[in-house]
């Protein structure tokens, strides 16, 4: 892949943007050494004089990546700065698409991985985009066919920086870059320094995997991320009762529990609706008994041996909630001192650093996991992913935008909390629809498939999760939300953890959408629960053996055992033509069996040529084992 990498600094002085750069030449020059430093003066004009020092870094054990820190020292007249861009990389296109992992969230809720075309643009905002959507993952991939380079930050903390994508029309080339701009305008004396971010740059074969398993893997090593080895509990198969919805009963719940023993369930999710309100976590007048019903669910939830996660919303209050009522001091207060609004729930954000917000988390985590007995918990809702900066005096912060970056200790109280009362405790976050704020990673040890709109979401999500975190579980949400309501396939053949929502014996009447157990869907459930525990993908290994956007079909490798485990997907196009079986050994030969078929098929496969006839639609799932 053919780049030119170029850094800009923004110095605003009245409407004035001023742009500096070293050439691709240069900064090849610098890196042919461990590290290298470079003195540039950007601007020298009129009195202002801006020195510009950066330190370019080879990163040990990731050939292709370098670390980049710079600092800019005014040494002419006074200046005001607002902005500053850095690593702005431009790609050529050599091919009519550029795929590219773009982590940011809205509320349009896109792929994560996107195909970037003529006229293509996007901002990748890490702050508040919507209300209720903000955060992601530091780092932005291009990526064409001979391989690609990210850019990003490795920092401690979310850093609120842009990170836009352009391929402008009639130009063949896509650019990309890190910006930053500053709350209000920093005036910047003579001798004065201004340090940026630390920024890196990654050129990488393959695609969006290796660069985010290389940036995750230098955020542990630099910046002192450590990431936690997931519960055996967590790759237990799941049933939500989320298919009865917000007005589902106990006897509807318990009624089920026989069915989801029986199909090999191990997790029951009690979902949203047992609570009064948002901010009011006590049951609501469905549970006539209190605490006294909710533990009576997960006592008969575990006499049948399975284990209880319970559904919440952390940080979110609805107006005229008893919460509020009596402490007004938990809200989270924006510039104009009014409470950040959450559309999806209806609700006020409340202040995540803040001390009272602490105290009465604690106090609901043991209510949750003491009183009511559960194992783990479904932590839910887009907004979790990011917040306002907060005004809130109560918060005591040293400055509002700090509420953002201190965010992530607010879920690692609760991680820490849950695993103090139960030691094994699987906590799960969705961030329904968004790119995981990357600095919650440390506090869950269940990644979700989080309201996939489509199978390959789940797939793509499940390759990025693999990457950034790969001895944690990862599930792939309710197979309901897959195209067709039906694709256990997507997430069996990728390693997910299968979940369904299904209803038994009968629908909750106020629910317009049926989600009932018929005859052919627990034939289903029971034929693809067997493949599920025999070959215990879960727990395997992912392989990036292929290049998403460019190999086709999409595939994906896990390696389980003394086998390698090939998925293939057209989602409901047909194929049929030849495919290589990549990662097999010359000189030896393999048996190949498509496993998921109702009537198995083997054949041979030669490692000296690995390539096979394929003829499917929607999917295709191979074992591979080398013969003895």
């Amino acid at each position: 892949m053919k780049t030119n990498s170029i850094n800009w600094l923004f110095i605003i002085i009245c409407v004035v943007a001023l742009f500096v750069g070293c050439s691709p030449k240069a900064e090849t020059d610098l890196l042919e050494c461990d590290a290298a430093t470079m003195t540039q003066f950007p601007y020298n004009e009129n009195g202002v004089i801006v020195a510009k020092h950066q330190k370019i870094t080879h990163v040990v054990d990731h050939p292709g990546m370098v670390k980049i820190e710079t600092y800019y020292v005014n040494e002419g007249k006074p200046i005001t700065v607002r902005a500053y861009e850095m690593c702005r990389t431009e790609v050529e296109a050599a091919d009519s698409v550029v795929w590219s992992l773009q982590p940011s969230s809205t509320n349009g809720r896109l792929d994560w991985v996107l195909p970037v075309t003529e006229g293509f643009k996007k901002e990748n905002y890490l702050g508040m985009n919507n209300s209720d959507y903000g955060g992601g993952i530091p780092m932005v991939d291009l990526w064409q066919r001979d391989g690609g380079v990210a850019i990003g930050l490795i920092e401690p903390v979310l850093r609120m920086i842009s990170m836009p994508v352009e391929w402008k029309r009639y130009e063949n080339k896509v650019s990309m870059s890190l910006r930053y701009e500053f709350e209000w305008p920093v005036e910047l004396n003579t001798g004065d320094t201004l340090h940026t971010f630390t920024a890196f740059r990654y050129e990488h074969e393959g695609d969006y995997f290796n660069a985010l398993r290389t940036f995750s893997e230098v955020m542990q090593s630099e910046a002192g991320i450590e990431l936690p080895a997931s519960e055996p509990e967590a790759f237990e198969p799941v049933w939500c009762a989320w298919g009865y919805e917000r007005t589902f009963t106990i006897n509807e719940v318990i009624g089920t529990l026989d069915k989801v023993a029986e199909l090999g369930f191990k997790w029951v999710d009690v979902d949203d609706g047992f609570q009064i309100a948002e901010g009011d976590w006590e049951t609501n007048d469905r549970f006539p008994g209190g605490d006294r019903d909710m533990r009576r669910m997960t006592d008969e939830i575990h006499r049948r041996g399975m284990l209880a996660k319970l559904w919440w919303a952390p940080l979110a209050a609805d107006p005229g909630t008893n919460l509020l009522k009596k402490h007004p001091e938990m809200m989270l207060l924006t510039d104009e001192w009014t409470p950040e609004y959450i559309s999806w729930w209806d609700s006020y954000y409340l202040s995540p650093v803040n001390p009272h917000t602490t105290e009465h988390t604690n106090m609901l985590l043991d209510r949750f996991l003491n009183k009511w007995n559960f194992d783990g918990l479904k932590i839910d809702g887009q907004h979790l992913n990011c917040c306002e900066p907060d005004y809130n005096e109560h918060s005591c912060l040293e400055y509002a935008a700090q509420s953002v970056e201190l965010l992530p200790s607010y879920f690692q109280n609760v991680f820490e909390k849950a695993r103090a009362i139960h030691p094994h405790a699987v906590v799960q976050i969705c961030p329904c629809g968004c790119a995981m704020n990357y600095y919650l990673l440390p506090y869950f040890n269940q990644a979700v498939a989080s309201d996939p709109t489509s199978s390959k979401q789940v797939r793509m999500k499940r390759k990025a999760y693999a990457a950034m975190a790969p001895q944690m579980a990862y599930y792939g949400d309710h197979v309901e939300l897959t195209d067709g309501g039906t694709d256990f396939a997507s997430q069996i053949g990728t390693g997910a953890v299968i979940g369904s929502k299904f209803t038994y014996p009968k629908d909750n009447p106020n629910v317009k959408t049926s989600f009932l157990l018929t005859p052919e869907k627990e034939a289903l459930i029971r034929h693809w629960m067997r493949i599920f525990k025999e070959k215990n993908l879960a727990r395997g290994e992912y392989l990036n053996l292929y290049t998403w956007g460019f190999d086709y079909p999409e595939a994906h490798v896990i390696r389980q055992n003394d086998a390698l485990y090939y998925a293939f997907y057209t989602d409901a196009d047909a194929f049929k033509g030849q495919i290589e079986l990549r990662g097999l050994e010359k000189g030896k030969t393999y048996t190949a069996t498509t496993y998921a078929a109702l009537e198995p098929v083997s054949f041979q496969v030669d490692g000296n040529n690995p390539v096979i006839e394929a003829d499917f639609v929607g999917n295709y799932l191979l074992e591979v084992k080398e013969n003895n």
